[in-house]
């Protein structure tokens, strides 16, 4: 399993090829849903489990702690004992997972079943990415099928909602759980059939001290950033950033110090590759943190039901679709750098869009979505391939869970981030009306699903202007930073001059 001779992945016909990517998009459009998915699902659960607040924080962050703490160490296991075989055993266990969380007695076996789904999930996503990095070893085909895989990434995102709330009127809570479980299954079957097996001929040994100091650093970070939006700066915070950065410096020193390290760091002192990276991050940030505003946007704000508001966000979704056409034409005609600024550039006047349309019938509203979709959709297809292009194949797992990591510290600060300054701008414009005791003034400051609770008709008018300033703010900051990640792109990422025919 770990000798010396090579083990390279066998050439595959093309339609093998192409079926062995719809199985890689199945599994990483599932991931998606179930990040996004759970949300919908904590008022039900919290009726049927009688969780305390803080055990309603742990069943939404452990996933996602978990998931971003061990990505680099799966995605070393996956070049060392085999991607394929990574995959499927990651795929088994998350399907069992999920059962265990479907039919959960209590919060604290809830919240060990997201912890497990986590780690399961930290098997999937390197190895998908890396799959298509050897399967496809044309670059042309790699970047339509990193396009595809970006759109069932996105896609997953933007539909969780509608297939959450979809089973949530008409099923328990842990419906939205027990969904994976014939997917995991379709995707195992196909896998056995259709993957190729493929691994770092020479892993070298395995580094448990890299592996330890590769979580140490993740998790507590990405828990600073998660416990900021709660709780504020406090020593909980401080804390975990000196845990966290402490333990990447080790890494770091770790890795340039080793012959075989588990990340190869100085891959960060290309600037294309850096410029990729840090690209990726904004991407993710301004498409999660807008989807995460933009459903309470429309439900709370517009009025519109949960089906209807997510049927409302298909433009960004089909959008992203198109990119997979247009891809090949894009590069061929701009270079990759100049495609990505392109892209995020078209993201930043979507955002834009939406602040400007934010009181505007929704016609405005869908096609400013267009441009998000699809400026995203080139980005992050475009991104991933250059990260995943950066190494060899034999490094594609440890390479691929840098592209997972930026996905998921995307998601994190974009949702932490972004809607804490939507809050902070709606606890700042509501107008609390007088005479209302203190403690419905303090849900109407709280947010503005609170608010409609308890404010009569005629006065919540103003708790949904408060919140659609919010709104205005917060697209208007994810268009600044989008415009910014943009120049970053054109700068630092080489756009070799196209080939003519």
């Amino acid at each position: 399993m770990t000798s010396s001779t090579p083990v390279p992945a066998p050439v595959l016909s093309t339609r093998r090829r192409w079926a062995a990517l719809a199985v890689l998009a199945a599994a990483v459009l599932l991931l998606a849903v179930d990040g996004t998915v759970l949300s919908l699902a904590v008022p039900a659960l919290t009726a049927s489990l009688a969780p305390t607040a803080e055990q309603v924080l742990w069943i939404g962050d452990v996933y996602s702690l978990t998931l971003a703490g061990l990505l680099v160490l799966m995605g070393n296991l996956a070049d060392r004992f085999g991607r394929k075989r990574v995959l499927l055993v990651g795929s088994v266990a998350f399907g069992a997972a999920s059962l265990l969380a479907a039919f959960a007695p209590s919060a604290p076996a809830l919240i060990g079943a997201r912890l497990l789904l986590g780690v399961a999930g930290a098997t999937l996503m390197p190895s998908t990415l890396s799959l298509i990095r050897n399967i496809f070893t044309d670059s042309g085909e790699r970047t339509r099928a990193i396009a595809i895989w970006s759109t069932a990434f996105g896609a997953g995102s933007a539909v969780g909602p509608l297939v959450g709330g979809f089973l949530l009127e008409h099923f328990w809570w842990g419906s939205v759980f027990l969904i994976n479980v014939p997917v995991m299954v379709l995707v195992v079957v196909s896998g056995l059939l259709l993957l190729p097996e493929s691994r770092d001929p020479r892993p070298g040994r395995f580094d448990v001290l890299s592996a330890v100091l590769s979580m140490a650093a993740v998790v507590p970070l990405v828990y600073a950033v998660k416990h900021v939006v709660g709780a504020g700066v406090d020593g909980v915070t401080v804390s975990c950033l000196l845990v966290g950065v402490t333990a990447g410096v080790l890494f770091v020193r770790r890795q340039r110090r080793l012959e075989q390290p588990m990340l190869d760091v100085e891959l960060f002192g290309n600037p294309a590759f850096l410029g990729a990276v840090v690209a990726n991050v904004i991407a993710i940030f301004a498409l999660v943190g807008m989807l995460f505003f933009f459903s309470q946007y429309l439900q709370f704000a517009r009025g519109f039901g949960p089906l209807q508001a997510g049927l409302a966000e298909l433009p960004a979704t089909l959008a992203s679709i198109v990119v997979v056409v247009i891809i090949a034409a894009v590069v061929a005609r701009f270079g990759r750098g100049r495609a990505i600024a392109l892209g995020l550039g078209l993201a930043a006047a979507g955002l834009a869009g939406v602040a400007v349309a934010a009181h505007a019938p929704y016609l405005w509203l869908g096609l400013a979505l267009v441009p998000i979709g699809l400026g995203i959709g080139l980005a992050m297809t475009l991104t991933g391939d250059a990260i995943i292009s950066a190494a060899p194949p034999r490094k594609a797992g440890s390479v691929s869970a840098i592209t997972e990591t930026a996905n998921e510290l995307g998601v994190v600060l974009g949702i932490a981030v972004l809607g804490s300054l939507l809050s902070l701008v709606y606890r700042h414009a509501v107008s609390v009306p007088s005479g209302l005791p203190a403690a419905d003034a303090a849900r109407v400051r709280d947010s503005l699903g609170s608010a409609l609770q308890v404010l009569p008709p005629q006065a919540a008018a103003g708790a949904r202007d408060a919140f659609i300033t919010g709104v205005q703010v917060t697209s208007s900051l994810a268009a600044a930073l989008t415009l910014g990640a943009a120049v970053l792109a054109w700068v630092l990422i080489p756009s070799p001059r196209p080939t003519r025919p």
